[in-house]
């Protein structure tokens, strides 16, 4: 059976546009919008292309790698590392970084996230390693922001931008937690025992300006002997009988204070008015 000439053009022309339109579809590539590519020709860097569909040529040309602009984190420490004071400690921090240069994450360095993220966790030991535990403890955001720098001058040949470090946490032995617990109660201690100190010292010099008050104002100690008496008579049911003129008793009051007989050497009992 033979067959017709036409026939056998159409199919070759048909296989040949499967082919050139499998061709063309191979080489259409679609990018996400925070998404970058570097095209190399023939092995060498050609440009950086997306977002977006675009189209790269096969055999000619291949994609190198994927860059995402998109901020990442990541998430390191310290495995007991010591600080200036030898204290063996283990930081736990998280850094931000984002790529700013494609062009320099692809072509200067390998992989560039493990890149920056030996080179956060080599610098948080160097660092580490020249501050106390009280610095450590005390001036995080200072250290982070010192460490934040540092890893910038390593990541930026690498196109790589460190925009944020932060200190989660510093864990220290359990023995020197509890002397350091021990030190913080006993500061409190200190600092309540000099309140009550300063309190009391405060207290007597209000006394001793109260009393100069009283020996040039007769009204005035009357009437704090008024506001004492009322303050015995609230702590308990007992009768007072006073004399008629406070005067007197002012008196009687401070004779027994210049005998040397305070409020405990006086024993309760009735004063009599002149009519009983």
């Amino acid at each position: 059976m033979q067959i017709p000439g036409d026939f056998l053009w159409t199919t070759l022309i048909v296989v040949l546009v499967f082919f050139v339109l499998m061709f063309i579809a191979s080489g259409i590539k679609i990018l996400k919008e925070w998404e970058r590519v570097a095209i190399l020709r023939l092995g060498k860097f050609k440009h950086i292309r997306g977002p977006g569909v675009i189209w790269v040529t096969p055999i000619l040309d291949k994609v190198a790698m994927k860059v995402s602009l998109r901020l990442l984190t990541y998430a390191f420490k310290t495995e007991r590392s010591l600080t200036k004071d030898n204290v063996p400690v283990v930081v736990d921090a998280v850094m931000y970084f984002r790529v700013i240069d494609v062009e320099k994450a692809i072509l200067s360095v390998e992989r560039y996230t493990v890149a920056v993220e030996l080179a956060a966790q080599t610098t948080l030991r160097e660092t580490t390693g020249k501050v106390t535990l009280d610095e450590l403890l005390s001036e995080r955001d200072q250290i982070a922001k010192h460490l934040q720098e540092l890893i910038d001058e390593k990541t930026e040949h690498w196109g790589v931008k460190t925009t944020a470090i932060e200190i989660r946490d510093v864990v220290i032995p359990s023995q020197l937690q509890d002397a350091m617990s021990r030190e913080a109660q006993a500061e409190r201690e200190r600092r309540a025992r000099v309140t009550l100190a300063q309190a009391e010292l405060e207290a007597a010099e209000a006394m001793l300006a109260a009393a100069k008050s009283y020996e040039t104002s007769d009204i005035g100690f009357t009437l704090r002997i008024w506001n004492v008496l009322q303050t015995i008579g609230e702590n308990g049911n007992m009768i007072m009988m006073v004399p008629y003129s406070m005067r007197e008793l002012g008196t009687a009051m401070g004779a027994a204070l210049a005998a040397g007989r305070g409020p405990g050497g006086v024993k309760k009992k009735r004063v009599m008015t002149d009519d009983q």
